[in-house]
Order: C-alpha cells, then sequence, then structure tokens
C-alpha cells in the first residue's frame, strides 16, 4: 500500500508511470498504457526495470535509478536551506525540487516547481569573467532548482545561449559549471589539466573550458542531442541496482561485467577499451575517486540497443591533496594506486583486450599524460604538489610497462 506523495514520472515518450512512498519502502507503478512495450516504446525508466504490470517496489530507499537524480553534496545543503524552512526534507521532496526535465538522463519528475528562465548565459563572457566566486554564486542562485548533479563539489547546471542570425537570442546546449572547495585549492585547474590528458590519450570526453581566471571549470553535458532531445544515461549504482551511498562498493572488474550484461555487439567491445582505457589513466593521473557514479552508459534507443559506455568525466588527481590516497574501487582486490600496475594486464584480459595490446596502451596513455603536463605545465605548477604527483606517477607505469626512453 503506498502512502504520501506520488510524482508522475515521465520519458520523452511520455507518462512512464507513478512514484510514491509505500508501508516499506517506495513503489514505482508502470503508467497502464505502457504495459506493452511494442505498442508504447521507451516508457521504461531503466535498463533495470523493464515495462510490466507488476509494480517495482524497493525497501527503505528510492530505486537507484531515481536516486541517481538526487542532489549531494554542496547542492544537497543549498536546497536544505532553502526546502526544509518549510516542510521535512525527504528523498521525495527533493526528486520534486531537482529532477525537471533539465534532469540527468531521460526520466523526469512531470509535477514539479517552476524552473527558472531558461534564457541561457554566454559561455564566452562566463570565462572571461573576473570574480569567479560572484559569477558561479549568481548562477548557482539563478539555476539552482534546474538539476540535480552528483558529488561533492559545488556546480551547476547552466543553459547556453548563441546569437542566431537574426540577432535573437535562443538556447542551444547546456553547461556544468564548476567551483572549487577550499579544501582542494586549485581543483578546478587541477581538472582541466587531467582532462586535457584524457582527451590527449584519445579517450572521449565532452567539451570542457577553463575560466580566464582559472576558478571555475565548465564541461558540456553529454546526454542531450544538439536538439535537446534526452538520451539515456545510467551510472553503475543504477545498472548494479545499489544505492548511491554505495559507489564505493565494488570493483572495476564488477563494472566490465556490468557492461557485458547491458551492452550487445560492437558496442560491448568498444565499451570494454574505453573502460580499460579511463581505468589506465584513472591510476596514472592518480585519481582517486574513479568511482561507480563515474561510469555509465549512453544510448539513443530507448531499449537501450545501442548502449556505450558514458564519456569520461570527473576526473582529478587526488594525490597531490591526499598522498597515501587509493584507488576508490578495488583492481585485483587491491585499492592501491601503484599497485595497481600489477593487475592492470588482468583487467585487460578481462576486458577482452590481448597482453601485448594492453602493455602498449599503457606505455601510449603515460605517454600523452607526460606531454600533457609538459604542454600545462604553467598551470600545473599553480596546483601545489600537481606537477610531481603526476610526472612521478607517470614515470612509474612508463618504466613498469616500458623502455623508460619512451616517455
Amino acid at each position: 500500500m503506498s502512502n504520501g506523495p506520488h510524482l508522475p514520472i515521465y520519458t520523452p515518450t511520455g507518462a512512464a508511470g507513478m512514484l510514491s512512498r509505500a508501508d516499506l519502502g517506495y513503489l514505482f507503478v508502470c503508467d497502464p498504457g505502457s504495459y506493452h512495450p511494442i505498442e508504447q516504446p521507451g516508457r521504461a525508466v531503466s535498463l533495470s526495470m523493464p515495462v510490466r504490470a507488476k509494480p517495482y517496489h524497493s525497501p527503505s530507499q528510492l530505486h537507484p535509478i531515481f536516486q541517481m537524480n538526487l542532489p549531494e553534496g554542496y547542492l544537497l545543503e543549498r536546497l536544505r536551506n532553502l526546502l526544509a524552512k518549510n516542510s521535512p526534507l525527504d528523498p521525495m521532496l527533493l526528486l520534486s525540487s531537482a529532477a525537471g526535465e533539465a534532469a540527468i538522463g531521460r526520466v523526469f519528475v512531470g509535477h514539479r516547481t517552476a524552473l527558472a528562465p531558461a534564457e541561457g548565459e554566454d559561455l564566452h563572457t562566463m570565462l572571461s569573467y573576473r570574480g569567479a566566486e560572484g559569477l558561479f554564486e549568481a548562477l548557482f542562485q539563478k539555476y539552482l532548482r534546474r538539476g540535480a548533479l552528483s558529488g561533492v563539489q559545488p556546480k551547476v547546471l547552466v543553459p547556453e545561449h548563441a546569437l542566431a542570425t537574426d540577432k535573437a537570442t535562443m538556447t542551444t546546449n547546456e553547461l556544468i559549471v564548476k567551483s572549487g572547495l577550499d579544501a582542494y585549492p586549485g581543483l578546478a585547474i587541477n581538472e582541466y589539466v587531467c582532462m586535457s590528458a584524457v582527451a590527449r590519450a584519445g579517450i572521449p570526453v565532452p567539451e570542457f573550458f577553463l575560466s580566464d581566471d582559472r576558478r571555475l571549470f565548465v564541461m558540456r553535458r553529454f546526454d542531450r542531442l544538439p536538439n535537446g532531445t534526452a538520451l539515456g544515461f545510467e551510472d553503475m549504482t543504477v545498472l548494479m541496482g545499489l544505492g548511491a551511498q554505495q559507489k564505493y562498493d565494488r570493483s572495476y572488474e564488477a563494472i566490465a561485467n556490468t557492461i557485458e550484461l547491458f551492452t550487445t555487439g560492437r558496442h560491448t567491445q568498444r565499451s570494454l577499451a574505453q573502460l580499460f582505457d579511463m581505468v589506465v589513466v584513472s591510476c596514472i593521473l592518480g585519481n582517486g575517486d574513479a568511482h561507480l557514479k563515474n561510469f555509465g552508459l549512453l544510448y539513443v534507443d530507448a531499449d537501450g540497443a545501442d548502449a556505450t559506455l558514458a564519456p569520461a568525466f570527473d576526473i582529478v588527481n587526488t594525490t597531490c591533496y591526499i598522498p597515501d590516497d587509493g584507488l576508490a574501487l578495488t583492481l585485483g582486490g587491491s585499492k592501491g594506486l601503484y599497485q595497481a600496475s600489477l593487475y592492470l594486464l588482468d583487467f585487460a584480459a578481462k576486458c577482452r583486450i590481448p597482453k601485448k595490446q594492453a602493455t602498449q596502451r599503457v606505455l601510449e596513455i603515460a605517454q600523452a599524460v607526460t606531454e600533457t603536463l609538459r604542454e600545462l605545465k604553467h598551470l600545473a605548477d599553480e596546483v601545489t604538489g600537481l606537477t610531481r604527483a603526476i610526472g612521478t606517477s607517470a614515470r612509474r607505469y612508463a618504466k613498469t610497462f616500458g623502455p623508460r626512453s619512451e616517455i
């Protein structure tokens, strides 16, 4: 039996069902008109939750697909201050407040508080603005209820506008604007350097930018087509049936298993190869926060037939802040960043990559990291310990997997 608020859930193809609080947890009931997927395609809210007549019951916490769009960290605290004054702050309230049509992926709440007008912001103006803290706070206040973004870092989803031929303003895309944390100085520079290395290594990434004053990192969202159509995106906690708080509870091998479960044919091999690259570059860069929510599947077809691993995002060096930091997930049963080199070839086999090819790929990625660090040294040197942390790691991996002269 359900009680409390009922939230209508939608996908781009229409009503998907109703979410409510049940006596023992939460209940999602598929829309009666979508019981026959052949007749009503695209109404499933998750690859792991096909349309059916039987309700989906989740004890104690929201279903993982809905948890994916719950705010975390800085955004959660700001919403708590805004919403808890008038009513208790609970997951259903948060979902209704921050999971509108701009929500990550293709699932959103129908009845929600109106969003701020989405007239959009000019990217060049944001990047060249002097006084990033003031700009970020203004953008945050304006768009904080536009959509929930995971992670503890201050970030906000901002619509971008461009000038059309008739000089009328139109919304063309959306940007994720990130500010830093006092505990991690230089975080925007850190992410820009690391993401530049990832891109140089040939790993898919969204378009990204660093503000002129080096205080803001800006990235285009990748779960929308140019015409604004929402793509399916599900992170690994959703696909593994885990709660958001369990994002550190599995292994990189488990991600490979999940890719094999939810992808097909050439998409599987492509995704496994990309996963290997993403794990390798995270190890070399000293990224100790590559958890389950930083990996996900992206798809256009509502049934997920074309699902592939999403581009790499949220990659930073953490060892310049926490020298003894380890991996977010286990690799070969270990979370040691440098011990990972002992298990990468076994992981390559898990990803269906021959040993010789995997060894060469590790060297190529280490080379890309080193070249990026050389090119962006003027930026990396502004973050205490960043150049040394990444450089030392890249040299260790190069020495382990091949002639040092190649780096």
